[in-house]
C-alpha cells in the first residue's frame, strides 16, 4: 500500500511539473469506523500501529488513545478548562501538544503519557506533524513553521497556489515527503513541497460525511492521518464517522 502511495505522489509531482498547477484529486471510500461525536478533532495520527487523537474546546480538550476498528478511547488525557488543545505528534520518544491562543505547548513522555514539560509558544497553535527530525507547525495563516523539539524555529515556508498564498492552514499530516494540510472551514486539503511551500495537490473532501449523519453540533473536515502501512484516514469535527479513503485524480 505504501508503494501505492508513493507512485500516486509522484504522478502527482510530475503532472504538476509537466503541466504548471496542482493536480486535483477527489476521494473513494474504502472503508468507515466508529468516531466519538464529542471529539473536536484538532490533531489526528499513528505511532507504532495506534491510533491518536488531540481534541479542542475548552473544558473538553483531551489527548485520547484510540482503537480504530471501534472507536474507543482506551486512554485519555483531560485539560484544565483555561486550555484549548490543538494539533500533537509524537517525535523522538516525546508527545507534543499544541494549545489555540494560551501560547504553550505541552510536552510528555511517548510510552507513558506521563507529563514532561511546558514550553513558551509564539503564536497560536493549530496544526501539528514532523518529518522525522522536526516538527511541523500551522498557525492559522500561510505559514508552516519548522521547529525543533525545543520549539526553537529553524525555518517557516509560506505556502502558495499559483503564486498566491494558501491561508487557513490547519491539522497537518507528513505523508512520503510532502505535507498533507486541512484548509480550514473548507473541504480541501493540500499537499505542500516542504522546500517551497508550493501547492502540488488539492483533494475535493466534500460530501465525505453523508447529510444524513450530520446534527447540529456537526463541525467541519478536520484530522488526516496515515498510518504505517499507507492508508489514509479523515475525519472531523464531532463526526460520527472516521474514513479510509482513496485519492483518484479528478483532472483539471
Amino acid at each position: 500500500m505504501r508503494r501505492l502511495l508513493h507512485t500516486v505522489l509522484f504522478a502527482l509531482a510530475f503532472a504538476c511539473a509537466c503541466n504548471g498547477g496542482p493536480l486535483r484529486y477527489k476521494l473513494e471510500v474504502v472503508g468507515e469506523y466508529p468516531h466519538d461525536t464529542g471529539a473536536y478533532t484538532q490533531g489526528l495520527f499513528f505511532h507504532d500501529g495506534q491510533l491518536y487523537e488531540s481534541t479542542g474546546q475548552y473544558g473538553e480538550s483531551s489527548f485520547r488513545k484510540v482503537d480504530l476498528a471501534t472507536g474507543k478511547v482506551l486512554r485519555k488525557l483531560d485539560f484544565g478548562r483555561k486550555y484549548f488543545a490543538e494539533g500533537s505528534v509524537m517525535l523522538d520518544g516525546q508527545l507534543f501538544i499544541l494549545t489555540w491562543t494560551n501560547k504553550l505547548a505541552f510536552v510528555y513522555d511517548a510510552e507513558s503519557l506521563e507529563y514532561i514539560k511546558t514550553y513558551s509558544y509564539p503564536r497560536e497553535g493549530w496544526g501539528l506533524t514532523t518529518d522525522g527530525s522536526s516538527l511541523i507547525a500551522s498557525d492559522g495563516s500561510s505559514r508552516l513553521y519548522f521547529l525543533d523539539t525545543s520549539f526553537h524555529l529553524h525555518r517557516s515556508i509560506t505556502v502558495k497556489k499559483d503564486g498566491r498564498p494558501v491561508r487557513l492552514l490547519n491539522e497537518l499530516e507528513w505523508v512520503d515527503g510532502k505535507i498533507w494540510a486541512n484548509v480550514y472551514m473548507t473541504d480541501m486539503i493540500v499537499i505542500i513541497d516542504p522546500k517551497t511551500g508550493e501547492v502540488e495537490g488539492m483533494a475535493d473532501c466534500s460530501g465525505l460525511l453523508p447529510g444524513k449523519l450530520r446534527r447540529a453540533d456537526t463541525d467541519v473536515l478536520n484530522g488526516i492521518a496515515v498510518s504505517e502501512d499507507g492508508k489514509i484516514f479523515l475525519t472531523g469535527k464531532n463526526w460520527p464517522r472516521l474514513y479510509e479513503v482513496k485519492l483518484v485524480p479528478a483532472g483539471k
